[in-house]
């Protein structure tokens, strides 16, 4: 046993010495290629989950302005604050499925989905009074009234949106905890197609307005869910899901003290969005204002899905490495990783401040909302640009914080 676990020590530091001897641009090229692995579906399936809204946003922005407004206003305020909450819980999951995975306790990662969906479903019913009231508490924090009045018709429709995001969360990180992109993959590119075909079928052929946008919406949120649904319980997940179990409803109370403390930190990241189109909607001109502000935030917001990607990735090279007993090697994936986004984020900050308002165009006719929009460019290039690394640090910070990595 001993001369066993010498030899592996050895074998260790001669792969370390071998690594250490090539040279940098092909320690990058080879560390780049194991990254994109993991990064490419990370950032595929969260760049195609958010882009849903952003779809329907386009979408509805051709209907109107003040529609596009009230959907901005539902869908940064009150959806993204249900989603802050609901993501940030979830990511619970991720930590019980993936001690339960490498310790080979598959019968509990089902188990665990089950509390999970429990937890987040009475989380969604508390959430349920800001969907109704929509109205009346935008109102109150000082909105115009009107905008206010169709964004009560927008939040109505909102609510089956609420109690998918349990589903797509918790599906998403089981599958995810067992390697199984590919499905995910399959079912985010199929829902952003349906969603396509049927935003322009419902609001620009059959012009049916709000409800059509988001009927459309709506399917594309649950067709992935119940296929990710089929997938774990009818037998391509014939280790991690046993059946539903009476097992779910106990020790509720600790999954949900790890569930608060896991999502505090997204909550407030998600949540600063919030606070800017809660304030925009106090100034002059409203309705202008609030629609050039969605705009850039959901720009802004489809290019931190790449850095959440990237962070995902990171999040497994470090694993990976530390698994080896090589925290030299992942530093450097790390920095390479960082690298690799800020050249991304790098990219779009050229050429959001060339394009300036062209890009509103893409979702509104309106020329106020896409000259505001070009106002606001140089500082949407420079957010895009910060935000490129910004996720992926404060996350590798988060998981060093959790692994008690003071080095780090």
């Amino acid at each position: 046993m001993e001369g066993n676990l010498k030899q592996k020590l050895l074998s260790r530091e001669k792969i370390s010495e071998e690594e250490e001897n090539l040279s940098l641009v092909k320690r990058v090229w080879e560390e780049s290629k194991v990254m994109w692995i993991v990064a490419a579906p990370a950032i595929f399936t969260r760049f195609t989950t958010f882009g849903l809204s952003v779809i329907s946003q386009a979408f509805i922005g051709h209907i109107g302005s003040k529609e596009l407004a009230a959907y901005a206003l539902v869908f940064t305020v009150i959806i993204r604050f249900a989603n802050g909450i609901l993501l940030g819980m979830s990511s619970a999951l991720s930590t019980l499925c993936g001690q339960a995975y490498g310790a080979k306790e598959y019968d509990m990662m089902g188990v665990y989905l089950q509390r999970s969906s429990i937890v987040l479903f009475l989380t969604a019913l508390c959430l349920l009074p800001l969907f109704i009231f929509t109205s009346p508490i935008l109102t109150l924090l000082g909105q115009d009234e009107s905008i206010a009045r169709v964004a009560r018709n927008v939040s109505l429709w909102s609510i089956p949106i609420l109690f998918a995001y349990i589903v797509s969360f918790n599906c998403q990180t089981f599958l995810q905890s067992q390697s199984k992109n590919v499905i995910i993959a399959f079912l985010a590119t199929l829902s952003i197609i349906i969603h396509v075909s049927l935003s322009w079928l419902f609001t620009i052929q059959f012009k049916y307005g709000i409800p059509g946008a988001m009927i459309s919406t709506i399917l594309a949120y649950w067709i992935p869910n119940v296929g990710q649904l089929i997938f774990i319980t009818c037998g391509w997940c014939p280790e991690t899901w046993k059946g539903f179990s009476s097992l779910a409803f106990k020790d509720l109370w600790p999954v949900v003290k790890l569930s608060l403390s896991a999502g505090a930190m997204l909550c407030l990241e998600l949540w600063y969005n919030t606070i800017l189109i809660l304030l925009t909607g106090n100034m002059k001109n409203a309705e202008v204002q609030i629609d050039a502000l969605s705009i850039c935030i959901n720009i802004n917001g489809w290019e931190m899905m790449i850095a959440f990607g990237f962070m995902a990735a990171a999040s497994v090279r470090v694993a990976n490495e530390l698994g080896r007993g090589s925290s030299k090697d992942a530093k450097f994936s790390i920095v390479v990783t960082v690298l690799t986004s800020f050249s991304i984020g790098f990219i779009l900050f050229v050429l959001f401040l060339f394009l300036r308002e062209k890009v509103a165009y893409l979702f509104t006719s309106n020329e106020d909302v896409a000259t505001a929009v070009g106002d606001l460019s140089p500082l949407l290039a420079v957010s895009l640009l910060l935000n490129s690394i910004q996720p992926v640090l404060s996350g590798m910070l988060y998981k060093s914080w959790c692994l008690g990595l003071k080095n780090f």
